[in-house]
This record gives structure tokens, C-alpha cells and sequence, in this order.
């Protein structure tokens, strides 16, 4: 049996004592201070025009300086189809998943690196065979020195203060990438809600467009098949039959392109929604489902900082690599441990627990870098430029946002210009058809007058198709480009 080793506590009290008094200590580092908000009070040099409008028989839009974005915003289109593709996507999409596990991982960091403010317990044990002077296991001295085995097992506790503010810093950087996680979350949520109203207001154009050639189509036919007709009655010579074929050739070539871009855009949703285009097939979208909003918020500058998220990410990305200057600059000072054990030591296993086997020791340590070859000072510069890039890479997101606000309210503007227009020429070519029609039915113009003008007013039908669909996108584009109203509400489908 080997009599306990007891340790004078005195010297270890004093050691305990002195590293207690460390425990006062502050960060090194940069202290965070967010980016100064922007000062400008508009995104364009000449203020929008508050009231958008497209002539007579459109719909007018207000633009609502100040106002809060819905947060479901498109439910200002009013379509329950498109409401229902938009929840599907929020909850199936692997973009928003990917993004939401992103962040749960992220938080397990925080979560990880704070573990160190707490002392850290571990247990232990250990059996060795050595050789050497008794005394070492508490033996006498016999002759020769013998041959043993040693038993150790029990805890041990150990504790880093937090001096120079290095487990503050790891903490507050990994919050930071935490806060970013979430920020990209909210990003990867607007970017899939904005992409598939993209999509299905894309539909609704191309099927509008697909609906315009279908009935410009049907009316080639008619009038070949007229031409026919009058050609068999000699009233018309071959060449007037061959003009419409031709016709009817020339207006069935958008068909396939058209069809083509609808099934792209089809399959491009489903994917959106988390769907193999082989398993999903998109609603009948159409532009008279729809309703244009007659609202469209206007956040101040000031409030788009808040609320794109893109920003929020740009700005925690900046916030952490400040942590990380500070990170570098702890670590260029003193470290100091505290440690404790207590553990029973004997030369059996069944002797491990007697009461006079147990032995405990107290520690208190620094450590203090004094040449690392230049590695320490490189890191800290490192820490210093990647905290001034992620600075400018923040005002790049702050300027790009302003930007495509900005470009959003002008393509508003040159909407209304561009259905204005469409408008005028579909009514003038549809007036131009109607008064033909009458003048061919007495005899006053020939066939091919006719068709040609039915033809402009076909032509007329795709283009006022594709400048109202210019008018949804748009709309869709600045509520997407504003934040969208997500700001932290959507964390998951609802």
C-alpha cells in the first residue's frame, strides 16, 4: 500500500489568487461600431412621380413613400395559385434548406465557442509499469530499486480566463457568422419567392404572346383557306394564294420558340418549388389573373439598410471580421490556465479508491508567445485587411441595392410610357381592321389590304402582351429589390 502524497495548499492558494486577479481583465481589439447609415434621402436625382400611369383603360399605380412592404408581398397580385407555388417554394425548395441547416450550423459554433467561459472537466486514467526509487510511490527504499505498476484514474478540471478577451472575440465572431446565416436565409427565402413570381408572371406573358400567334394563326388559316375559295372561283390569281401561305408560314415560326420558352420556364418553377420537372406541372398562369398592384411601397434609404438582407449579411460578414482583428490581437498576449485533479493512485487496481491512495494538485500557468517566426503579426495584419475588404464590400451591397432600386422606379416609369404606346397602336390597328373589314365587304379594297391590316392588329396583340407583362415583372422587381418585408418574419414556410 502506498500512503497518500498531500501537497502543501498554501503556494497553490497563492498561485489561484493571483490568476483570480487577471479575471478583470478587457478585449483587445476594435470595439464593433456598425457603418454609418446612408445620408441621402432618395435614390434618384429627380424624384419618381408618385402616380404611374398608362393612359386611359390601365390600371394607374401610386407610389407610397415611407410605407411598409407587405410580408407576403405577393399577395398584392391577388392570385391564389401563384400564393399557393410561393408556399410550396418556401418550404420544398433546397436552396431555403440548404440556407436554414447553414444556419443551425453556425449557431452550434456560437454555441461551441462559448463552452470556453466554463471550466472544462474531464476524467482520466492511466496504468504504467516503471522502474525507479520507491519514494515516487510512496514505498520505502528497498535494495535493488524495484520494478512496479502504477494505477491513476479520477477528474480533472481546468479553466482559461478570459484576460486579453480572446473567448470574447471568438464568441462575438461566431455570433457574427451566426447573424449572417440568418441574414442569407432571409436572402435565399426573397431570391426564391422573387424568382418564382419571375417565373410565373413569365408564363403568363409568354402564354399571352402564345395566345396572340395561336389567334393570328387561326386567322391565316381562314384566309387561305378564303383565298382558296375565291381562287377556284377565278375571282383571284395563284399569287394571292401564295401570299397567304406565305403569311401563314411567316406567323407559324414564333410557335415553337414561344412553346419552348414556356416549358423552359415551367421547368425552371419546378425546380424552384423543389419538383423534377417530370413530377410537377405549373397552374395556367395568365396576366388577366392578376391583379397589377395599385400600391407600391417606397422605403426610405435609411429603412432599406434594415430591410434587404443582402445588406444585413454584407454588415455581419463586416462585423465579423472585426471580432477577428481582435482574435489576432488576443492572441499576441499572455495565456493563463487554472487546472485542478484528484485522483487516488496505487500500485493495484483494487487499491485505488482506499482513502490514503488520493492525491490532488492545483495549478496556475501563463504562457506567453515570444517568437513565432512573424506568424502572429501576419495573422493580425491579415485580420486588419480582411476588415477593411469586407468594409468596401459592404458599401459595394449598399450601393448595387440603391442601384437597382433606382433602375426599378425608372423601368416603372418607362412601363406605362411602353403599354401607353402598345395601347394606342393595338386600338389604332384595331379601328384600322374593323374599317377594312367594312370597305372589303363593299368592294373598295382588295384581299391582300385586308390582310395586311389584320395582320399589324395581330402583331399589335403580342407587343401590348409583352408591355404588360413589363408592367407585373417590374412591380415584382422593386418589392424584391426593396427587402421584400421578410426582415426576420419568415424563418420557415407558414
Amino acid at each position: 500500500m502506498t500512503s497518500g502524497v498531500h501537497r502543501h495548499p498554501g503556494s497553490a492558494a497563492i498561485l489561484l489568487a493571483a490568476s483570480a486577479l487577471v479575471l478583470s481583465g478587457c478585449a483587445v481589439g476594435p470595439n464593433y461600431r456598425p457603418p454609418a447609415a446612408p445620408k441621402h434621402l432618395a435614390y434618384l436625382r429627380l424624384a419618381p412621380a408618385r402616380r404611374v400611369s398608362a393612359g386611359v383603360g390601365e390600371p394607374a399605380q401610386r407610389l407610397v413613400r415611407g410605407k411598409a412592404i407587405p410580408r407576403l408581398w405577393w399577395h398584392l397580385f391577388h392570385s391564389q395559385p401563384l400564393d399557393r407555388v410561393v408556399r410550396t417554394a418556401l418550404s420544398g425548395s433546397p436552396t431555403i434548406t440548404a440556407a436554414r441547416e447553414r444556419l443551425a450550423a453556425a449557431q452550434e459554433d456560437v454555441r461551441a465557442a462559448g463552452g470556453a467561459y466554463f471550466p472544462q472537466l474531464d476524467a482520466f486514467a492511466y496504468a504504467e509499469r516503471q522502474k525507479g526509487p520507491g519514494f515516487a510511490a510512496g514505498l520505502l527504499h528497498p535494495r535493488p530499486v524495484p520494478t512496479y505498476d502504477l494505477y491513476s484514474v479520477g477528474p480533472t478540471v481546468s479553466f482559461v480566463p478570459d484576460v486579453f478577451g480572446l473567448t470574447a472575440r471568438q464568441v462575438q465572431e461566431q455570433s457574427a457568422l451566426a447573424k449572417r446565416q440568418a441574414d442569407e436565409l432571409e436572402a435565399a427565402q426573397l431570391a426564391v419567392t422573387g424568382n418564382v413570381v419571375a417565373q410565373a408572371l413569365t408564363l403568363a406573358s409568354l402564354r399571352a404572346q402564345l395566345d396572340a400567334v395561336d389567334d393570328m394563326v387561326a386567322d391565316d388559316e381562314k384566309n387561305l383557306a378564303l383565298v382558296r375559295q375565291q381562287y377556284y372561283a377565278g375571282q383571284v390569281d395563284r399569287t394571292v394564294v401564295a401570299l397567304a401561305r406565305a403569311q401563314l408560314a411567316r406567323d407559324e415560326v414564333p410557335l415553337p420558340l414561344l412553346k419552348q420558352r414556356i416549358a423552359a420556364s415551367s421547368d425552371a418553377l419546378a425546380v424552384l418549388l423543389g419538383r423534377s420537372p417530370g413530377e410537377w406541372r405549373s397552374p395556367r398562369f395568365t396576366l388577366d389573373a392578376l391583379t397589377l398592384p395599385p400600391e407600391l411601397p417606397v422605403s426610405l434609404p435609411s429603412a432599406l439598410v434594415r430591410q434587404r438582407p443582402d445588406i444585413q449579411a454584407a454588415q455581419a460578414e463586416f462585423h465579423a471580421a472585426s471580432a477577428a482583428v481582435g482574435v489576432a490581437t488576443a492572441r499576441l498576449y499572455p495565456t493563463f490556465t487554472l487546472s485542478a485533479a484528484l485522483a487516488p493512485t496505487a500500485l493495484t487496481p483494487a487499491a485505488l479508491f482506499d482513502g490514503p491512495n488520493l492525491e490532488w494538485n492545483l495549478l496556475s500557468g501563463i504562457t506567453a508567445p515570444l517568437f513565432h517566426g512573424g506568424t502572429l503579426h501576419a495573422e493580425q495584419r491579415a485580420a486588419v485587411d480582411r476588415f477593411h475588404a469586407a468594409l468596401a464590400v459592404y458599401r459595394e451591397t449598399l450601393l448595387e441595392a440603391f442601384r437597382q432600386v433606382a433602375d426599378t422606379l425608372q423601368a416603372l416609369a418607362h412601363d406605362s410610357e411602353y403599354v401607353r404606346d402598345e395601347r394606342r397602336e393595338l386600338d389604332a390597328t384595331r379601328r384600322a381592321w374593323a374599317l377594312e373589314r367594312i370597305r372589303y365587304a363593299a368592294g373598295k379594297v382588295n384581299l391582300l389590304q385586308l390582310l395586311q391590316t389584320q395582320r399589324l392588329f395581330d402583331q399589335s396583340r403580342v407587343g401590348y402582351a409583352k408591355a404588360r407583362a413589363a408592367r407585373f415583372l417590374d412591380s415584382a422587381q422593386l418589392l424584391v429589390a426593396l427587402g421584400g418585408g421578410f426582415q426576420g418574419k419568415v424563418r420557415q414556410a407558414r
